[in-house]
């Protein structure tokens, strides 16, 4: 009755099997071509691959691996029928491979896995739209922000009563776990200084919480008060999954403005400090050349997310 139901449920339980599959590390990797022992082109070229902090084993491997979600479009998913990663934080990481002069390997992980920190090494970075708040920051070496997005309110297309967060009051909220929304619900949120004052507007709401933030727009879009009554994340999220026929919409204007980072592990085996700073500058650069806006606009429809001043975009999209 709802087209786009089946595709999502078929897709979603061909990602599950295509996770259960790898059960025994818990992660579903795709590969780039990368040469072994380093290469001779990038960052890497120059570095001191002796030193064993975590840039000299990227360098040494010829591979970086990336952590990111597997159900986050437009930012990242795994396409299970071509077996291919796609979306906007697929092609920065594979631009930063590229400028590091390494192959990559892109791991599907659950967000709260990559968020808790500590990562045993099991990859090297997370490129994944993370914020950075205050309590990560104790996690991770964060990069500059490389885009930006509005947090927003979704409703079901039907809904005609909740027209913004003070309409919220008892009303059952959806978001992904261990997210900023979470946070935003709870109260709890502190977000880096890089990011714009907010105000907390939504009051005794109930909160809900699933593995993605795409689960929680699954779970909205059942029906008007069935799971959900309101759904919070990324505008672009809602608006891509508004675009695949999702039967929801956006309401009010923006919650707040996420300043979203590259992040690195504070407590790597080997010490990720190097990795990040080259990084970072990768990140620079990559403003500086035009690459991120480029990508932001393939990605997200034309708008270029990835200064500041995108925050002054609205939230609310016509239904």
């Amino acid at each position: 009755m709802i087209k786009f139901r089946p595709r999502v449920a078929l897709a979603g339980l061909a990602v599950l099997a295509m996770i259960g599959a790898a059960c025994s590390n818990d992660t579903t990797t795709t590969s780039a071509a990368a040469p072994s022992g380093g290469t001779g082109t990038g960052v890497c070229a120059s570095a001191d691959t002796t030193t064993g902090d975590a840039l000299a084993e990227v360098c040494s491997a010829g591979k970086l691996r990336v952590a990111t979600d597997p159900k986050y479009k437009p930012q990242s998913w795994y396409d299970v029928q071509t077996s291919t990663w796609n979306g906007f934080d697929v092609e920065v990481a594979n631009e930063i491979a590229a400028r590091l002069g390494v192959g990559i390997d892109v791991q599907a992980q659950k967000w709260n896995t990559i968020t808790a920190g500590s990562w045993n090494d099991r990859w090297d970075v997370s490129v994944g739209s993370m914020t950075d708040t205050v309590d990560r920051e104790s996690l991770f070496y964060f990069t500059p922000a490389y885009y930006y997005t509005p947090a927003a309110i979704s409703v079901f297309q039907d809904n005609t009563t909740i027209n913004g967060p003070a309409d919220l009051t008892g009303k059952t909220v959806c978001v992904g776990v261990s997210t900023t929304y979470q946070d935003y619900v709870e109260g709890d949120l502190v977000l880096g200084a890089a990011a714009p004052p907010f105000k907390f507007e939504i009051n005794d709401g109930n909160l809900q919480t699933f593995d993605t933030d795409t689960d929680a727009l699954d779970n909205l879009a059942l029906g008007d008060g069935v799971r959900c009554d309101a759904a919070i994340s990324a505008q672009q999220t809602i608006q891509a999954f508004i675009d695949d026929g999702g039967p929801i919409k956006l309401v009010g204007d923006s919650l707040y403005y996420e300043p979203l980072a590259i992040a690195f592990d504070k407590n790597d085996p080997a010490d990720a400090q190097s990795l990040s700073e080259a990084v970072s500058q990768i990140v620079d650069d990559m403003h500086a050349d035009g690459t991120l806006s480029e990508l932001s606009k393939k990605w997200y429809s034309g708008v270029d997310w990835t200064t500041a001043s995108a925050g002054a975009a609205p939230s609310s999209t016509p239904s």
